[in-house]
């Protein structure tokens, strides 16, 4: 059912690239200050830990508080929320532009990175919750696929942009949200976005348990890979913070105004689409600091290089993602999201068949193979999931698909991070010993290069060419490993989800739960 303001297609329009420009900050911000990293810890003068937090705060604050952000959005007002995470977003960045140099340094640019990562779990549903009231069911795939496609595609402008912007200051890498961030408000100005909100009182037991159980897992996944698995730290995070996020759930279902309707996971549409999403989101953001990574190490490719090898990755993503969302308008979503999984995984399969070459011309038709597999499920899986949400619900149905993702993103980092670390380890201890190295100092050294794993910095007479060899050989495993996930979750929806397209949604009961949902018109079981 569409909005009953009944917008206009220009009007609908404007809506969509003023949630565009909305949400473009939080997508440039993933990969961004990565970037810089080297920099802002000699300027500032950060430890080790304090810099990792300048990167892991946002990402921590994003994923714990997208569920909030989403109730927020559906009780409060989805343009209110936009407007108040836009101004959060965009007030964060300048401060963490302006960040002092001295003893507060590292506190005050770890808090307002949090304070971003707030401001997009606020805004982000929201932004997506109105695109999709604004459109109805049979052009949503088409809008979303544009919002997906751009969104994500600049996830990759992050890498080039930053590496540009550190040569003048670092500080310009959060400075450029303030001009996009003013832009975005214009347009929601002059759009007006109409939506429709429930108002209803808010669950901050619910919030406690979810923002807790995300926050204390993620963390446990972010740090793996620096205090290594074996540490008993790693198991108790992880091990209670899936313990809180299944009580939050018993907590939600006896809760008269829950935090999240977890009764939505009944429909099975739903329930399978969150799956593919935590299946493939395992591979899509990691491929990002894998590839990077690879370009710099293996190929010694230059930071802002290395973003342009990832514009490959995206050349494809946003390509079948407009692809993907037309076949998601014309015949529902199972055959975009089987079709993209099986791309995606033959495309990673034949890409980590080739970088042990060190030769990018024989991989970049691969890497634009599995970027298009991506962009023709990703797009489709997300809209199918929200859209089985009442109207009055698409802002928490985008919370959970957005905690859904980003969870098994951190999850995602920490396993494939761990088996690459673990491959480079063995193979470059082996090469060392043939070097001439006794094998005890060799390991050691080799411990210390696959913590480390610093660039190349464009100089390839800067890093032997064993040890980029064998950083390649790491990287094929990772690749390899990808390729399988994808095919599991081609499995997934081949399985799970019904061909056909989908009616539209039931109401919210009186109550304020959800009505029985219609699934495919097709078929339904």
């Amino acid at each position: 059912m569409a909005v009953p303001a009944g917008p206009g297609a220009r009007s609908k329009r404007l809506v969509l690239a003023a949630m565009i420009f909305a949400v473009a900050m939080t997508f440039i911000d993933q990969t961004i200050v990565s970037i810089a990293v080297p920099q802002i810890q000699r300027e500032l003068g950060l430890s080790s830990t304090g810099v990792q937090w300048a990167v892991n705060a946002y990402l921590l604050a994003l994923a714990a508080l997208f569920a909030f952000g989403g109730r927020l959005a559906d009780t409060v007002g989805h343009r209110k929320m936009v407007l108040i995470g836009v101004i959060v977003f965009a007030g964060a960045s300048a401060l963490c532009g302006l960040t002092p140099k001295g003893a507060a340094a590292e506190a005050w640019i770890v808090a307002f990175r949090a304070l971003q990562g707030a401001g997009g779990a606020i805004m982000f549903p929201a932004a997506l919750a109105i695109v999709v009231q604004t459109y109805p069911l049979r052009e949503r795939g088409r809008a979303l696929a544009l919002f997906f496609g751009i969104a994500g595609g600049l996830t990759a402008v992050g890498p080039i942009l930053g590496g540009y912007l550190t040569q003048w200051t670092w500080r310009a890498i959060f400075w450029v949200n303030i001009p996009i961030a003013l832009i975005a408000l214009v347009l929601i100005v002059v759009s007006k976005p109409v939506t429709e909100h429930r108002p209803a009182p808010m669950d901050y037991r619910g919030l406690a348990l979810i923002a807790s159980g995300v926050g204390l897992s993620v963390f446990g996944f972010q740090q793996a890979l620096l205090w290594g698995w074996s540490n008993p730290g790693i198991g108790m995070c992880i091990g209670a913070g899936i313990l809180l996020l299944v009580v939050f759930c018993f907590v939600e279902r006896g809760t008269p105004s829950p935090l999240i309707q977890v009764s939505i996971f009944r429909v099975r549409p739903f329930l399978v689409e969150n799956v593919v999403l935590f299946v493939t989101m395992l591979v899509f953001v990691p491929v990002f600091f894998f590839a990077s990574e690879y370009a710099q190490i293996a190929l010694g490719k230059t930071a802002s290089q290395a973003g342009l090898y990832l514009l490959y990755f995206f050349l494809g993503f946003v390509v079948a993602a407009q692809i993907g969302g037309r076949m998601l308008d014309r015949g529902g979503a199972k055959r975009p999201v089987v079709l993209g999984c099986v791309l995606s995984a033959v495309g990673f399969f034949m890409w980590a068949g080739q970088v042990t070459k060190l030769e990018f011309s024989s991989q970049q038709w691969y890497v634009v193979l599995a970027g298009a597999g991506m962009g023709f499920m990703l797009g489709p899986a997300s809209t199918d999931a929200i859209n089985r949400a009442s109207r009055l619900s698409y802002g928490e149905a985008t919370g959970i698909t957005q905690t859904v993702r980003n969870y098994a993103a951190s999850l995602g980092l920490a396993i494939l991070g761990t088996i690459q670390v673990a491959q480079f380890r063995s193979r470059l201890t082996t090469s060392l010993v043939a070097q001439g190295m006794p094998h005890a100092q060799a390991a050691a050294l080799a411990g210390n290069a696959s913590q480390s794993q610093s660039g190349g910095g464009g100089s390839l007479a800067s890093i032997p060419a064993f040890v980029r060899l064998d950083f390649a050989y790491a990287t094929r495993t990772v690749l390899f490993a990808m390729a399988g996930i994808m095919a599991v979750g081609a499995i997934v929806a081949m399985l799970g989800l019904t061909r056909g397209l989908q009616a539209e949604p039931a109401e919210a009961g009186a109550d304020g739960a959800e009505a029985p949902v219609g699934g495919d018109e097709s078929a339904q079981h």
